[in-house]
């Protein structure tokens, strides 16, 4: 227990405030919001010492300012071969600690400058704004082609199941080149590699089912190149086959996983306040902002890891050289000192500035495209379904609380059906 000056309504004032022994993960405030003791915590001490399992002292970064400052700080490493890898949380399985891991070539996102920059470069021209705009319409139609299979099944429908995971694994797999009937391969694998209590065996063995995948398809794609980003990849001789894989994983996992949870998650909120989910479905022009709120409200990809290499002061604290930082985005986007009722969701908020897309050298690079995902999916939802509903009880809804990112497992519905009258009002 230590004792923490903090403010409230600009009055200091000191509470003691206990060390928390493992990140806490319990979801008791409810499905869309941190957890109480994150929230406790954050209010208190936004950069609080943390005791690891395996008895590391390292930081919990809970509040917006600090999060944002270690994103954006390169001296927070994001490496994972520079030294001992420490577990916040105890898993059946799992080593508490494990020892450093050689760099994954390709996996950017485990890299620093200049490693980094120089992979990621090669896939900004693939990611521009202008870019993403020009496949606006064909998401349009892939996502109207799924919600007309919607209509087709018997309610009630398992939404994850039938859309909000097939709309962006149809459009990651057109965009990258990888052929949509090998789906099951990477979503099953993908899966398994993110369940938080698989044993370390099994997420390598997921692991490398698909990076063996990977590699045939990518070396097929330098012998014989189609019009896809792989492919565009695959023609630089300067990057090796085993950079190509591991920035295909990358791109793969990441572009399907997080948008299919943002829209199975943000469906579910939207479905819990009807008030407004009225106002979208009528006003579509409030889709833009809202979907920035939803990120900001549900943050699915919430705990990342850095490595301070250096002593470095945050938030009043010193960060010693060695030590592992974890921060919650979730935490940070709830954090009441940067958005006014932080805790409500409220499609008129403006919350550009969110962190869900991350900061600094490592934010998104498919956030243009995410965005365009989500758009289409809940006007179009919000338009064809003006009866959708959930099937079971709130409280019945399955928590993807055992994934490294959030969302719902399942999300049964009912009132899939619309009249033509209703579905021409609905487009005018």
């Amino acid at each position: 227990m230590v004792a923490v000056a903090t403010t409230t309504k600009g009055r200091p004032m000191t509470r003691p405030v206990p060390v928390p022994h493992g990140l806490p993960m319990k979801r008791d405030a409810g499905p869309f919001a941190p957890p109480r003791q994150i929230t406790r915590l954050r209010e208190a001490r936004p950069v609080s010492p943390l005791v690891f399992p395996d008895g590391h002292e390292g930081w919990l970064v809970t509040g917006y300012d600090a999060v944002r400052q270690v994103m954006a700080d390169t001296r927070f490493s994001s490496r994972q071969d520079i030294g001992v890898l420490h577990v916040p949380y105890e898993t059946p399985g799992m080593p508490a600690a494990t020892e450093p891991s050689p760099q994954v070539p390709g996996l950017f996102i485990a890299m620093d400058p200049p490693d980094h920059t120089r992979l990621r470069g090669r896939l900004t021209g693939a990611f521009t704004v202008r870019r993403m705009k020009q496949l606006e319409e064909r998401i349009t139609e892939i996502t109207e082609r799924q919600l007309d299979e919607l209509t087709r099944l018997t309610p009630p429908v398992d939404l994850v199941k039938e859309f909000a995971l097939p709309v962006p694994s149809l459009v990651i797999c057109e965009l990258l080149g990888v052929p949509y009937a090998d789906r099951e391969n990477f979503q099953v694998n993908s899966a398994r590699f993110l369940v938080k209590d698989q044993t370390l065996d099994e997420k390598m063995a997921a692991y490398g089912a698909m990076t063996a995948y990977l590699a045939e398809l990518v070396t097929g794609k330098r012998a014989e190149p189609g019009e896809d980003i792989l492919s565009d990849l695959a023609s630089q001789d300067d990057l090796t086959i085993e950079e190509l894989t591991g920035a295909a994983f990358l791109l793969l996992l990441a572009g399907h996983e997080t948008t299919a949870n943002m829209l199975g998650l943000g469906t579910f909120a939207l479905l819990e306040h009807p008030q407004q989910s009225a106002e979208l479905r009528a006003d579509p022009d409030l889709l833009p902002g809202a979907v920035e709120e939803l990120m900001r409200y549900l943050s699915v990809a919430d705990i990342f890891y850095r490595y301070a290499t250096e002593d470095i002061e945050l938030g009043g604290e010193t960060i010693e050289m060695g030590s592992t930082v974890v921060i919650s985005l979730l935490a940070a986007n709830h954090d009441s000192r940067r958005f006014d009722d932080a805790g409500i969701l409220d499609i008129h908020r403006e919350a550009r500035g969110h962190l869900s897309f991350g900061h600094g050298v490592h934010q998104c690079l498919g956030q243009q495209l995410a965005r365009i995902e989500m758009r289409a999916g809940f006007e179009g939802l919000l338009r064809r379904f003006p009866d959708l509903q959930l099937a079971v009880p709130a409280s019945d809804v399955k928590l993807r609380t055992d994934m490294n990112i959030y969302g719902v497992h399942e999300l049964p519905v009912t009132g899939l059906s619309v009249g033509e009258s209703a579905r021409s009002r609905f487009r005018s």
